[in-house]
């Protein structure tokens, strides 16, 4: 699957896995752990990246929980007006741009963000486009968390594939993330697995 082919999917997702689906699950246990994380490590005025936000209800569970200075990007057109009608608060107070991270992301000053973090996001950039990476720790100051499956989720057991596909419809690429940003820079700080992923914490030097 050419990258080209892998964004299109992305942005003209409906359905299943669209920004409406998850904005009707609301937040889960990946929101709970990035306030638990955040809270620990940065005040509430941090200035907060969530790369691939979707509709946004893991930043909306951050906004509940005092956070205001948010920033989100996605690739699907619709999400912000999925934002604006499930989450208001968060569309008026946060700052959203519509695009593939990797034309958005380089766009970003170094050290733009306290925190950057991405949910089930990273897993779906195409290996033509893995020196994004290095962009995401160039934007942030501190923080950078990830919550990808590595393998204790839906494709339990293939942690060792290079690729899976979701429904035998889009791919799934698995990557040693503590390798990737480690390469980065980066030095990981907590790895917790949960029933779907596994997110894992790194700061910047």
């Amino acid at each position: 699957m050419r990258p080209d082919d892998v964004r299109q999917d992305w942005a003209e997702r409906s359905g299943k896995f669209s920004p409406a689906y998850y904005a009707r699950i609301g937040p889960n246990e990946v929101s709970e752990t990035l306030v638990d994380v955040l809270t620990h490590y940065v005040d509430d005025s941090a200035a907060i990246l969530e790369v691939g936000c979707g509709s946004g209800r893991h930043l909306a569970h951050l906004h509940e929980h005092g956070f205001g200075n948010l920033t989100g990007i996605d690739i699907n057109d619709e999400a912000f007006s999925v934002m604006a009608e499930h989450y208001p608060r968060l569309s008026e107070g946060g700052t959203f741009h519509t695009g593939a991270i990797e034309e958005l992301v380089p766009e970003f000053d170094d050290d733009a963000f306290d925190v950057v973090y991405s949910v089930e996001t990273l897993q779906h950039v195409h290996p033509d486009d893995e020196w994004v990476f290095e962009e995401f720790a160039r934007i942030t100051s501190d923080l950078l968390v990830t919550a990808e499956n590595e393998g204790n989720g839906p494709t339990r057991g293939r942690e060792e594939t290079p690729v899976s596909y979701v429904d035998d419809e889009f791919p799934l690429y698995h990557r040693d993330w503590k390798r990737v940003f480690s390469t980065a820079g980066l030095a990981q700080l907590i790895r917790e697995p949960t029933s779907r992923d596994t997110i894992r914490v790194f700061r910047a030097p």
